[in-house]
């Protein structure tokens, strides 16, 4: 009986033990097919392959953070400024030209500080929020005001213009690239002062220059001598309105709502009383407008100023519309008809449209995009060795229209309408 028992009791302890050998071998199996495998094919014991799976992970870490050195020394070099947060905003790293641009004097590597504690950007904080939210890089570009306490050095420091862009990293961690925008901003700035002041010493002159012109033709009997006035005399005009209308763009920028003199407006006359200054080039080419919106809808505006954006987006639709087409003028309220706030104008046309490279730069100064596109008309003429075209076009138009939409506290935006084909603008003011 005794040893029945001991038998018992012996096959007992080695079921359990086999049982917890191939438990153990089961957890190590899978332990190794979490390790990197460096030797395929080849058979060795499982402890010898544990043992050589903690060496090739050991082996790959070491070289993860060579790699990772190598990075943040390439971008401690960058010109660009690199920072990079955890999932709970936490800055993690940060190259050199990231602590000069945001003034991170207050962070050390290796410190985890929020970023917030270190940098008081609502849009830097916002852009890294909705990337994480989104899982998209994204893009943002502001003025950024260095914190400081002392008010007197506050006074003497300007705001840098700083484009940032953003990519989602795992674990809800986002990395941001900065980019110092400032040196454009004033190149640009200087740019356009140098301008309006060319601008300005050119008005008078270019004046008499019209004035001999227009006397010349009264005096000159013969038409082949007229001819020559004749051509100098609309190059001499567009010179002009060129000049008047940088001035004008110049000081809507500088100071808008001193150039603005804001009153109730109706917007349905305002809009066909532009429409018939144009109705004549609409004629010539058998155009027609239909509007569609409140017969009646006031917003507080500077008439003057709305109706020459509306004589320069219609013009430009009656230029590029093919012959018996119509120009559609869409207008809606927001947020509802019931409670609105603000107004959506559409301005739509059958033409060519624009193309997608022009876009991005439609209201830029002195831009013209594609030939196809740009303003002109033929001139007769008899003479072979006379020009026969005059380009009518500035390239200020549609920088003016944004201007004067942007002082009314608006917006305006172009592209291609999807059934028509032809230019789309879209434009957003506010009722008061």
């Amino acid at each position: 009986m005794t040893l029945l028992a001991f038998s018992l009791g012996l096959a007992l302890g080695i079921g359990y033990w086999h049982w917890r050998q191939n438990k153990l071998y089961r957890q190590l199996e899978q332990i190794l097919r979490l390790l990197p495998s460096g030797a395929e094919g080849v058979s060795l014991p499982l402890l010898s392959l544990l043992r050589r799976g903690i060496s090739l992970s050991n082996q790959h870490c070491l070289e993860l953070e060579t790699q990772l050195k190598i990075d943040q020394q390439i971008l401690q070099v960058a010109p660009l400024g690199y920072l990079q947060v955890d999932e709970e905003n936490q800055l993690i790293w940060c190259n050199e030209q990231a602590r000069l641009l945001l003034q991170l004097h207050r962070w050390e590597p290796g410190q985890v500080r929020l970023l917030l504690e270190l940098v008081r950007s609502y849009e830097l904080d916002h852009l890294i929020e909705q990337t994480r939210h989104q899982q998209k890089p994204g893009e943002q570009e502001w003025v950024f005001h260095p914190d400081c306490a002392d008010a007197a050095i506050i006074a003497e420091m300007r705001g840098l213009t700083l484009r940032a862009s953003s990519w989602p990293l795992p674990n809800g961690q986002v990395g941001v690239f900065l980019e110092n925008r400032q040196p454009l901003v004033e190149l640009s700035q200087a740019r356009d002062r140098w301008v309006s002041d060319l601008a300005h010493e050119l008005r008078t002159p270019l004046t008499s220059i019209r004035l001999v012109i227009e006397t010349l033709q009264k005096r000159l009997q013969q038409d082949k001598e007229r001819q020559w006035v004749d051509r100098l005399l609309p190059e001499v005009n567009r010179l002009i309105n060129l000049v008047q209308d940088w001035l004008e763009l110049s000081q809507l920028e500088q100071d808008p709502s001193k150039h603005l003199s804001l009153k109730s407006v109706e917007l349905h006359n305002l809009i066909y009383s532009a429409w018939e200054t144009l109705e004549p080039l609409a004629r010539q080419k058998q155009l027609s407008l239909k509007y569609f919106g409140p017969d009646t809808l006031y917003l507080k505006a500077d008439s003057s100023r709305l109706t020459q954006v509306f004589l320069n987006l219609l013009d430009n639709s009656i230029k590029y519309s093919p012959n018996e087409g119509t120009i559609h003028i869409e207008v809606t309220l927001l947020p509802t008809e019931d409670a609105p706030n603000s107004v959506q104008i559409h301005i739509i046309d059958f033409g060519i449209g624009f193309p997608e490279s022009d876009l991005p730069h439609i209201f830029e100064r002195l831009y013209q995009g594609d030939p196809s596109r740009r303003r002109h008309h033929e001139l007769s003429g008899t003479s072979e060795d006379l020009p026969v075209r005059v380009t009518t076009g500035s390239g200020l138009g549609l920088a003016i229209v944004r201007q004067i939409i942007l002082a009314h506290g608006g917006l305006v935006k172009a592209r291609n309408h999807p059934e028509t084909g032809g230019a789309w603008l879209h434009i957003e003011l506010p009722l008061s």
